[in-house]
């Protein structure tokens, strides 16, 4: 049977790409258009054209994207930061299709060096190059610009893909110590499935199935200093991986003594 499976597979990955790479191109000179408008104006008018590229592009692959509230609905126009567990490089395009709008991910630099991709990429993302501190200070004054101009970030606290058997590897400081210092709410999301659908192993395993998107309820900051920093991200941390675990079915951690 795995002979039968694996052309098929390469059939669908193909079609996938194909797919995907022709919205872009369609999408490509309206974005050229927006980026003129600079990054704050022309930025939000951008992810209407990626949510449309994600809207196509899901169902197109047989890919079920799906949310969950376990909070309330979002109502307020207030910008938050979403804090986001990392999986699966699907993640990005799951982002675009799901989270409210105006909002910007926080993203490697590496990947605005992709022809076409990254000239996307560059207007639409809050890059960071985490090997150099002016480049990092850089990008915290973006982000924290955006928030002031009502514009939520999206931060993989992670810092990279998580290709361990944990729910998560360990929180990085950033999106944290912006919360405290700008006095915004912490917003837990769980991609719960993006992993399956895109595993780490790379693009040929890439296969249709449910995208479950679960929202968390959001963790106020209101009075909290930078010396509360570890505690909040270690409530985060905790609220996030007890949640995976109850989504992914990996064992329930027993408290300690």
């Amino acid at each position: 049977m795995n002979f039968l499976l694996k052309p098929l597979r390469v059939i669908y990955v193909v079609y996938a790409a194909i797919v995907f790479l022709s919205i872009m191109f369609l999408i490509l000179p309206p974005i050229f258009l927006a980026s003129l408008l600079g990054k704050e104006k022309g930025g939000n008018i951008i992810f209407y054209f990626l949510r449309f590229w994600a809207h196509v592009w899901f169902p197109a692959v047989g890919m079920r994207v799906t949310r969950k509230y376990d909070c309330e609905k979002e109502k307020d126009k207030e910008p938050c930061i979403y804090v986001v567990n990392h999986r699966s490089y699907l993640d990005a395009a799951i982002a675009v299709k799901v989270m409210r709008l105006p909002f910007r991910p926080l993203g490697k630099v590496e990947m605005a060096k992709i022809p076409a991709f990254g000239f996307i990429y560059k207007n639409s993302v809050v890059s960071v190059d985490r090997s150099n501190a002016s480049a990092r200070a850089r990008s915290v004054r973006e982000m924290m610009s955006a928030l002031k101009a009502g514009i939520s970030i999206l931060v993989f606290p992670e810092g990279t893909t998580n290709e361990s058997n944990e729910p998560l590897r360990p929180f990085h400081n950033g999106a944290f110590r912006m919360a405290i210092e700008m006095q915004i709410p912490i917003k837990p999301v769980l991609y719960v499935d993006a992993g399956d659908r895109l595993p780490h192993t790379g693009p040929m395993h890439l296969n249709p199935g449910k995208c479950r998107v679960v929202f968390l309820p959001a963790i106020p900051v209101t009075g909290l200093t930078l010396d509360d920093i570890n505690s909040l991200k270690q409530q985060t941390y905790d609220i996030m991986d007890r949640e995976l675990r109850k989504y992914r079915h990996y064992p329930t951690l027993q408290p300690v003594g």
